[in-house]
């Protein structure tokens, strides 16, 4: 089965290599056909703190690294 990858914001670097990634999905609403924007946040593994707040980032899926962490940075 593939990987997933997302695209996203990083809206948080606080943490040493971790990274919090907001990534938004736009659906139509079933009734009112009206687009719903709605985001969800992950976290993902930066080894190399490259990116800071604002940069636009794809993660992958992989193994749990830590409680929280399925996710690493793609190098663009």
């Amino acid at each position: 089965m593939p990987k997933r990858i997302l695209r996203g914001t990083v809206t948080s670097d606080a943490n040493t290599q971790t990274i919090t990634v907001s990534v938004e999905r736009r659906t139509q609403h079933p009734i009112l056909k009206k687009t719903i924007r709605s985001t969800k946040k992950y976290r993902a593994h930066d080894a190399n703190e490259n990116f800071k707040v604002g940069d636009k980032v794809r993660i992958e899926e992989c193994a749990p690294i830590s409680k929280s962490k399925r996710w690493t940075v793609l190098t663009d």
